[in-house]
Formats: structure tokens, C-alpha cells, sequence
């Protein structure tokens, strides 16, 4: 037994139908759409066809609906609006009408920096969003691909080819340590820095890391006291003790970088390493399937524009 095959939908003719009965003409509708009056006409034929009425007959020089015609003119209108939103770009998103949370996946010290601005943002123009920050606990990849997370910042440092990414800045690294500290006074040099006690980051409890690479090629070596998983308590740490906190800041002549707040609200002050340090560069990645969302186009912004603001107030 057959069954008798779907119609097929063609977009096209909802949408010369909504000109037709809009302009009741040919000709203008035939602008209106940009094709020749020929080809309208030939549309209008089919549109008689399938719908089985006139739709517009002739009266005089002018063209009238039918009363098929005036029933369907809302319907057809309507129609063609809700497929305009359909194919139009998520970006045209309203930021006031989203609503859910978002998951970033950061470092203590960057979720710290963009948690605030991002705060204000949201309350300013999302209302409806919240912000769930993780720690850089699960595998970024896998992560973004089944939706555990919806964005990573950081340092991105794996590849995988499905990923998108953006650079957002480069920073360099600064020596935090507490008022008064001894490497204040006077010019720091690299055998001042590497007499100092030193306090290090690492989620795997790693002791050494570029400082040590640049230290040894001049026969230095620092003593590391203590290693901590995260950045805000080694700057606390800093804050009460002679150990020195490398931390991430703006170039030189740049607007300070928000990952600076937290040393800045401790009292830390940040001193020039005289050392050639690799740039840190921290980046988003997201899975391409959120690349047109308007949501996340909108969160993707709110974090350029966290690290990008020279006025990074909450009020």
C-alpha cells in the first residue's frame, strides 16, 4: 500500500504571495521582490494552481483581491515575518529577552577579573542571565562539545580542530609582593629576584615554569618556599609574607589589565621583572555550534569587552 508523499513546502510562494496581495499588482510586486513582471505572472499562475482561486481578478485598470485573497492577506504576511525571524542571524538577538546561565570555565584569577564587569553587564542589559564560573577542572574539548561549559578563557593550550578561538589579550608578567618588601628598595636585579623566596601557581603542584628557564641561562637558581593550586591565595599569601607572586599584567603603557584587581585591592605592588619572560596570551574557545547563537555572541562580547574596559566599576 502507498502512502501519498508530504507536499513540498516552497517558501518562495508564501513570499510572493504576501507582495502580491500587499501591492496588488504584478508589476509592483515584481519590484517589490526584485524579478521581472514575466516571471511574477508565472508565479501568480502557480499560486491559482495550487491554492485553486484567482486570487486577484482584473477590475478596469486595477487589480482586486478575491475573497480567498482578503482571508489569506494577515495569514501570508504573518507567515513571511516568521520566516524573516527564522533565517535572520542570532545576532540580532535582544539581550533583555535571554534568560538561563551561562558556564565559563576559567583560572581563579581571570574568573575573578571578569566576574565583576561581566556582573554589571548582565545586569545592565541581560537581566535574565547568570553566570556559573567553574574551575579549570574538565577537559576543555569534551567539555564544550557535549555543553558542560559554554565558553573556556584562558590560556588555550590545547588543539583541538573543532574548536574556535580568539585572542583577546597578551600580558606580561609582573612580581607581586607585599608594602615594604625588601626587592622595593633599589634597582631589581635577576640575583635580587632569585635570592627572594618565591610562592608558585600550579594546579599540579609543579615548582618551576619560564622564570626558572630565564634565571638558568644566567646560573640562577630561586627557591620556591611553597606551591598552591590557586592564584588568589598565592597572592594572599604574598600579601602577608616576603614571597614573591608572579602575576599577569598589561604591557607596559597599556590600560591596566582587570587581572591586576585583585593584587590592587591586596596592597601588592608590582614590580618589572628584568628578565625575558614569554608573553602570556589569554584567549576564549567555544564549540562552533554557538558560533551564530545570539546568547553567546552576547557572552562572548561581555568578556571582550570586561578585559578591554578601561572602567571596570560594579556601581
Amino acid at each position: 500500500m502507498s502512502s501519498t508523499p508530504d507536499p513540498v513546502i516552497d517558501a518562495h510562494l508564501a513570499v510572493a504571495l504576501d507582495a502580491l496581495l500587499s501591492e496588488q499588482s504584478v508589476t509592483r510586486a515584481a519590484a517589490r521582490l526584485h524579478t521581472s513582471p514575466a516571471a511574477m505572472s508565472r508565479t501568480l499562475a502557480r499560486l491559482r494552481r495550487v491554492l485553486q482561486d484567482p486570487l486577484l481578478v482584473r477590475a478596469g485598470q486595477a487589480m482586486v483581491p478575491t475573497p480567498r485573497a482578503q482571508a489569506l492577506r494577515e495569514e501570508a504576511a504573518e507567515v513571511v515575518h516568521r520566516l524573516g525571524a527564522l533565517l535572520t542571524p542570532g545576532a540580532s538577538v535582544d539581550p533583555a529577552a535571554l534568560r538561563g546561565t551561562f558556564t565559563l570555565q576559567t583560572a581563579d584569577l581571570i574568573g575573578a577579573a571578569l566576574a565583576p564587569g561581566m556582573m554589571r553587564l548582565a545586569r545592565q542589559e541581560a537581566p535574565g542571565v547568570s553566570l556559573r564560573f567553574r574551575a579549570e577542572e574538565l577537559e576543555a574539548g569534551p567539555a564544550l562539545r557535549d555543553g558542560r561549559i559554554d565558553l573556556e578563557v584562558g590560556s588555550i593550550d590545547h588543539v583541538d580542530p573543532e574548536t574556535q578561538v580568539e585572542e583577546l589579550v597578551t600580558l606580561r608578567m609582573a612580581a607581586a609582593v607585599r608594602p615594604g618588601h625588601p626587592l622595593i628598595e633599589g634597582a631589581l636585579t635577576p640575583e635580587r629576584l632569585a635570592a627572594a623566596e618565591h610562592v608558585v601557581v600550579s594546579r599540579r603542584g609543579r615548582f618551576t615554569g619560564p622564570l626558572d628557564t630565564a634565571l638558568a641561562e644566567l646560573n640562577l637558581h630561586r627557591r620556591v618556599a611553597v606551591a598552591l593550586p590557586s592564584h588568589m591565595a598565592a597572592l594572599a599569601l604574598a600579601s602577608r609574607s616576603d614571597v614573591v607572586c608572579l602575576i599577569p599584567t598589561a604591557p607596559a603603557g597599556a590600560a591596566p589589565s582587570p587581572l591586576t584587581d585583585t593584587a590592587t585591592a591586596l596592597g601588592l605592588r608590582l614590580l618589572d621583572i628584568p628578565l625575558p619572560l614569554p608573553p602570556l596570551t589569554i584567549g576564549m574557545a567555544w564549540h562552533p555550534r554557538h558560533a551564530a547563537d545570539g546568547g553567546h555572541r552576547w557572552l562572548r562580547d561581555t568578556v571582550r569587552r570586561t578585559l578591554a574596559a578601561p572602567d571596570r566599576s560594579t556601581t
